[in-house]
C-alpha cells in the first residue's frame, strides 16, 4: 500500500497551526471531503482498522483435528494393524479419521465464519462531515483529511488533530494507563518533546469523550495510530472459552480416566476369555475414542456461535459468547424508560408559562403566538443541540428534536435565530446539574439560556419573565406553586421541562461553570412532552412475569411521568404509588436498600452511578441481572451487571464497550426475544449432551456388559468408530435447529450454579445407556441361539438406530413427537434418514460389506432391529410423560 506524506511523515501534530494542517490535507472546514476523495484516500490508505486475529487459517484448523490424544493413539492403533498384516481395518480406520477430521474442520470453520461474522456486524461508526454535510458512517472507513464530530460517551475513531474544542474531557487510561480525565483544547503547542498524553490538542483512536463536544482532523489511521502502534506489539489472542465450555470440558476429562479404566476391564476380561490380543487393544481403544466427548466444546461453541447469529437476526447483537449461555438465568430486568420501554418520539403536549397572577398548564395545541410562548420556545431553540439533515429531518436528542419540531410550527426560525443569536459558550448537559446552559451573543449583551429537570432549574429561578416590550422583570417566583405544576404535568406521564434565560453584559470564560452563570434566572415555563409506550411493551412485560422474570424501570424522570407510564405498561398495579427516587437511594444504608430492592419496580430520578447500587443489592439476594444503559456513567453499571445490555441506536460508544449485548432497535420487546431465545439455545445444548452422553453411555455398557453375560465381544473396532462419525455427527447438530419448547417463557430462570445434568439428566444418561446396551445384547443372544452368523451385524444396526430413535424423542423435554411433528425440525429429520441410509448402505452394499465385515439382514431380522430402536423411542416418551405428567395436557 502506497504511503503518503500527509498521513505519516509528520509526528508532530500538536505543533502545527490548523489552519496549515487543512491546507496541507486539502479539505476545507465547513464542506468536509468530497466522497470520491474519500473513495481515492481509502485506496490509498487502506482500511482504519487493527488487525482481525480472530479467523485461523484452515491449514492451521486441520492440524488441530489431528491433536487430540485419543486421535494420536488410534492412527497408531492403525498403523499397529498394518504392520501385522491387517490392512482393510488399517484403511477403514484412516478412513473414518480423516472423515471425523473433515468434520471436525468444518465445524471449527463455521465457528470462525460465525465469529468473524459477529465481529463485522458489531462495526462501531463515526460522525464526520463530508460533502457538506453531518453523516454516520463506518469507522473503518475513516480516511487522513476526514474531520470527525465528538460527542461525550465516543470512542475516538482515530487520531485527531482537536479544530475546536467545548469543555472537552478524555479518557486516555487505555493508551496512557493515567486514571484521570485530560482536558483537551484546540490551541497551538510550542513544546517539541512532549508526552504523549501533554499532547492536549491531540485526541488519539480508542481513548473515550467523557465530557463535552469538538471536531477533530482525522490525521492517523489504522495501523498509523498510536493504538496501532500498540496492536502491532501484541502477540495474537486466542479465542477464550466460555464457562460452559471449561465445565465440559473438566467433565470430560474425569470421564476419561473413568473410561480408561472400563476400557482396562474389557481387556482384560477379553484377553481372559481368549479373545484375540489384537482385537481386545482396537476394542479398548476405539471404545475410548467413542466414549470420550472430546468434541463437546468444539460443538457447543459452533451452537453458540449459531445462536448469537440467530439473536443478531433479532436485534440483539452479542459481543461476548458467553452472553448466549447465560441469558437464560436472567431473573431481573433492569431498563431505562426513554427509548426503551417508549417509543423515544416526543412530541410537545402541554405547556406552562407566566400568565399574571396565576399561571395554568395548557395543551400546546390550543396556544396561541403569544409573547411569553414565542419567548419559551425561542429560548428551546437556542439551547439545543440537534441539526437538520439533508432531507429535512432534524436529528439529534428526541426531546431535543421535538422542542426544535414545536418551535418550527409556532414560526420560530432556528437558522436565522442562530444567525441572529450566535452561541458562544456552554455548559452542556451532565447527569449530576441535570440542566445545560448556553450562551449567545444578543447584540452588544449577552443572553444565557438554560433548560433542564424543573428542580434543577427552578430554585435557581428569581423572576418571572414578563411579556411586556420594557416591563422589568421583577415578579417573584413561587417555587413551590411551579414545581407543584410539574408534578400535576408529569402525573399524566409527560416529561416536564423548565426553561429560563439571564442577561450579562459581559462573562469571563474562566468563569463559565460557576455558579454564578445559572444563578439569578429569570423563569420562562414548564413544557410538558409525551413518549408513548412502545406497542410491543405491554406483551413484552407480561411475557416477563410469566417467564419469572421481573422488569423494573430506572429513568432519570419525574416520578409522576415514571409511574404513569410504568401503570400504562402493566409493570405495577393501577392502584401503586411506591416510587424510588435517586435522593431516596442515596440516603439509604445498604442493608436498607437490600430488603426493599426485591420490592421495588420503579426508580426515578436516579443518577446512572446510582444503577450499580441497584445491581448490587439485587445480586446480593441472589438474582442474576440484566441492566440497560446508553451513557457514559452507564458503563460501570453495565459491567456490574450479569448481562450489560447497550442502547445500539442512542448508546455511547462507552456503553456499547461494556455491554455483553447491543439491541440494535433500543427495544425492551428485544431484551426478552434475547432471553427467549437463550433459553432455547441452552436448551438446545442440554439437548446435545443428553444425547451424546447417552449414546456413548450405550456403547460402553453393551461391551462392558457382554463378557459378564457370557457373550462374545458384540462389536468390532471399526463398528465402534463408524457409530461414533455417523450419529455424533450431523444428527447431533441438528438440534442447534430445535424449536424453543411451548412452555419456554412459562417456568422460573435457570439459576446460575445450576449444573449441566440437572433436571434428571444424569439419570436420563445412565437409565437410556442402559437400555440400548439391554437390547443390543438381547437381540445379540437371540440371534446366536437361533444360529444366525450375521448377529454382529444385528447388534451393530440396533446400536446405530437406537441412538437414532433416541435423537427424535429428546427433541423436547416435554412434548410428545406426535405434537411436536417429525418435520418441525427438518434439519434433524434430513440427518436421520441420511444416517439411516448410510447403515443400510454398510449393510447390504457389497463393498462397504466387506470394510465393516457386515453381512445382509433378511427383512424380519431388520424388522427386529426396528423395533428395538422403537423400544428406546417409546421409553424416552414414558420418561417424558411421567415427568411431565399434568403440563402435558396444557
Amino acid at each position: 500500500m502506497a504511503t503518503d506524506t500527509r498521513h505519516t511523515a509528520l509526528s508532530d501534530w500538536h505543533l502545527q497551526e490548523t489552519s496549515a494542517l487543512l491546507e496541507l490535507q486539502g479539505v476545507d472546514p465547513a464542506w468536509g471531503l468530497h466522497h470520491s476523495e474519500v473513495r481515492e484516500r481509502q485506496d490509498r490508505f487502506g482500511k482504519n482498522s487493527l488487525p482481525n486475529r480472530i479467523r485461523r487459517s484452515v491449514a492451521r484448523l486441520l492440524a488441530e483435528q489431528f491433536s487430540d490424544v485419543m486421535v494420536l493413539v488410534l492412527l497408531a492403533a492403525a498403523v499397529v494393524s498394518g504392520l501385522i498384516g491387517e490392512w482393510v481395518d488399517t484403511l477403514v480406520i484412516v478412513i473414518i479419521i480423516v472423515l471425523n477430521a473433515c468434520f471436525g474442520l468444518v465445524q471449527s470453520w463455521r465457528a470462525d465464519q460465525a465469529l468473524a461474522a459477529l465481529k463485522e456486524m458489531s462495526t462501531p461508526k463515526s460522525t464526520v462531515l463530508r460533502d457538506g454535510q453531518v453523516q454516520r458512517v463506518e469507522t473503518e472507513t475513516l480516511v487522513p483529511g476526514d474531520i470527525v464530530i465528538l460527542e461525550a460517551g465516543n470512542q475516538v475513531p482515530a487520531d485527531l488533530r482537536l479544530l475546536e474544542t467545548a469543555h472537552l474531557k478524555v479518557d486516555e487510561s487505555t493508551l496512557t494507563g493515567e486514571s484521570q480525565t485530560i482536558d483537551k483544547h484546540s490551541d497551538l503547542m510550542t513544546d517539541p518533546v512532549l508526552a504523549l498524553g501533554d499532547k492536549l490538542n491531540m485526541a488519539y483512536r480508542g481513548t473515550t469523550v467523557t465530557h463535552g463536544r469538538a471536531k477533530g482532523l482525522v490525521v492517523g489511521t489504522g495501523l498509523a495510530t498510536e493504538m496501532g502502534k500498540i496492536a502491532e506489539l501484541l502477540s495474537h489472542a486466542s479465542v477464550r472459552q466460555t464457562p460452559l465450555q471449561r465445565r465440559l470440558a473438566v467433565f470430560g476429562k474425569r470421564l476419561a480416566v473413568v473410561v480408561v479404566a472400563i476400557c482396562a476391564v474389557i481387556f482384560v476380561a477379553g484377553i481372559l476369555r481368549g479373545e484375540p490380543t489384537l482385537l481386545m487393544v482396537m476394542t479398548a481403544l476405539s471404545l475410548a475414542v467413542a466414549a470420550i466427548p472430546e468434541a463437546l466444546p468444539a460443538v457447543v461453541t459452533v451452537l453458540l456461535a449459531l445462536g448469537a447469529k440467530k439473536l443478531a437476526s433479532l436485534n440483539a447483537l452479542i459481543r461476548h459468547l458467553p452472553a448466549v449461555e447465560t441469558l437464560g438465568s436472567v431473573s431481573y430486568i433492569c431498563s431505562d424508560k426513554t427509548g426503551t420501554l417508549t417509543q423515544n418520539h416526543m412530541r410537545v403536549e402541554r405547556v406552562a408559562i407566566p400568565a399574571g397572577g396565576e399561571s395554568v398548564i395548557r395543551p400546546f395545541q390550543d396556544c396561541a403566538k403569544e409573547a411569553g410562548l414565542l419567548q419559551l420556545f425561542r429560548a428551546a431553540a437556542c439551547c439545543n443541540d440537534s441539526s437538520c439533515n439533508a432531507n429535512n429531518q432534524w436529528q439529534g436528542d428526541p426531546t431535543e428534536t421535538a422542542l426544535i419540531e414545536a418551535a418550527i410550527t409556532l414560526g420560530v426560525d432556528k437558522d436565522q435565530l442562530d444567525s441572529a443569536m450566535p452561541r458562544t459558550h456552554e455548559a452542556p448537559f451532565d447527569s449530576k446539574r441535570k440542566r445545560m446552559s448556553t450562551v449567545h451573543q444578543n447584540g452588544d449583551a449577552l443572553t444565557v439560556f438554560v433548560k433542564g429537570s424543573p428542580e434543577s432549574v427552578i430554585p435557581l429561578c428569581s423572576r418571572l419573565w414578563q411579556p411586556e416590550p420594557g416591563a422589568p422583570e421583577s415578579a417573584a417566583v413561587d417555587p413551590r406553586n411551579w414545581l407543584d405544576l410539574a408534578q400535576t404535568m408529569a402525573g399524566h406521564g409527560l416529561r416536564v421541562l423548565a426553561l429560563a434565560q439571564k442577561s450579562l453584559a459581559s462573562l469571563d470564560t474562566q468563569q463559565l461553570n460557576d455558579q454564578d452563570l445559572e444563578s439569578g434566572l429569570t423563569l420562562l415555563g414548564l413544557v410538558g412532552l409525551a413518549d408513548p409506550p412502545r406497542p410491543q411493551a405491554h406483551q413484552a412485560i407480561e411475557e416477563c412475569l410469566a417467564a419469572g422474570i421481573t422488569p423494573v424501570m430506572i429513568t432519570g424522570d419525574h416520578p409522576a411521568t415514571a409511574l404513569a407510564i410504568a401503570k400504562e405498561l402493566g409493570l405495577i398495579d393501577k392502584s401503586s404509588t411506591t416510587v424510588m427516587t435517586g435522593p431516596q437511594l442515596l440516603a439509604m444504608s445498604k442493608e436498607e436498600l437490600a430488603k426493599q430492592v426485591e420490592s421495588v419496580r420503579v426508580y426515578a430520578r436516579v443518577d446512572p452511578s446510582q444503577k450499580i447500587r441497584i445491581v448490587q443489592a439485587l445480586q446480593a439476594s441472589g438474582q442474576f441481572v440484566a441492566m440497560t444503559g446508553d451513557g457514559v456513567n452507564d458503563a460501570p453499571a453495565l459491567k456490574h451487571a450479569d448481562i450489560g445490555i447497550a442502547m445500539g441506536k442512542s448508546g455511547t460508544d462507552v456503553a456499547r464497550e461494556a455491554s455483553n449485548l447491543v439491541l440494535l432497535d433500543d427495544d425492551f420487546a428485544t431484551i426478552v426475544k434475547a432471553v427467549r431465545e437463550g433459553r432455547r439455545i441452552f436448551d438446545n445444548i442440554r439437548k446435545f449432551v443428553r444425547y451424546t452422553m447417552t449414546s456413548n453411555s450405550g456403547e460402553i455398557w453393551t461391551i462392558f456388559l457382554a463378557p459378564m453375560v457370557f457373550l462374545p465381544i458384540p462389536l468390532l473396532p471399526i463398528h465402534i468408530l463408524w457409530i461414533n462419525l455417523v450419529t455424533d455427527g450431523l444428527p447431533g447438530l441438528a438440534l442447534a435447529s430445535e424449536p424453543a419448547e411451548p412452555r419456554l417463557m412459562r417456568r422460573p430462570p435457570r439459576a446460575s450454579d445450576e449444573s449441566m445434568f440437572a433436571h434428571g439428566m444424569w439419570q436420563h444418561i445412565l437409565a437410556v445407556g442402559l437400555l440400548i446396551a439391554a437390547l443390543c445384547l438381547g437381540v445379540q443372544a437371540w440371534a446366536i441361539e437361533a444360529g444366525h452368523d450375521n448377529w454382529q451385524t444385528m447388534v451393530f444396526t440396533v446400536l446405530t438406530l437406537g441412538q437414532m430413535a433416541h435423537v427424535i424423542a429428546i427433541r423436547s423435554e416435554s412434548q410428545p413427537i406426535w405434537k411436536l411433528g417429525l418435520a418441525s425440525n427438518k434439519p434433524l429429520l434430513g440427518a436421520v434418514l441420511l444416517t439411516f441410509m448410510l447403515q443400510m448402505m454398510v449393510i447390504y452394499w457389497p463393498p462397504l460389506q466387506g470394510l465393516f465385515k457386515t453381512q445382509a439382514l433378511s427383512l424380519g431380522q431388520l424388522g427386529l432391529c426396528l423395533l428395538a430402536a422403537a423400544v428406546v423411542w417409546l421409553a424416552v416418551e414414558l420418561e417424558k410423560a411421567w415427568r411431565n405428567r399434568g403440563q402435558i395436557a396444557q
